[in-house]
């Protein structure tokens, strides 16, 4: 049996998150965890750097999709999804850039390279793009 050691971090001047010692027994981990505030009132959760982000819009993934499709001359019975990855559907790294080619072509963005390496499925492609055209909007 493991002793996992008492954790304390403050959040702020009024959080405190605070984990006393637990145990591990077998798979299962026990521990205790207390939040409490220093003063009275909650603390403020208004942040510059809060940001919530969701899943691209539907229609954002079906341009995405169509774009794919055009790029990768699939046929009509192909299935697209957004969980499809595009080595799967026989892209190779130059098929890749041309898909981001068409992408920022088709939204009037710019992709950074670091970014368009990352991008290995339809969902990974429609969430850069909502995060571009939203940072676009915020300048």
């Amino acid at each position: 049996m493991a002793t996992i050691s008492a954790t304390s971090v403050r959040f702020g001047s009024s959080l405190k998150l605070s984990s006393r010692t637990g145990q591990v027994t077998g798979r299962s981990i026990t521990s205790v965890v207390y939040v409490g505030w220093a003063k009275n009132g909650f603390p403020s959760l208004r942040s510059s750097s809060f940001r919530v982000s969701c899943a691209a819009k539907p229609e954002t993934v079906q341009k995405v999709c169509e774009i794919v499709r055009k790029q990768l001359v699939l046929s009509p019975e192909t299935e697209l999804t957004p969980e499809s990855k595009f080595s799967a559907l026989g892209a190779d790294s130059l098929d890749t850039v041309e898909i981001v080619m068409g992408l920022e072509e088709e939204f009037d963005i710019s992709v950074e390279e670091d970014n368009s390496q990352n991008i290995t499925t339809v969902q990974e492609a429609a969430d850069l793009i909502e995060s571009i055209i939203q940072k676009k909007g915020e300048a």
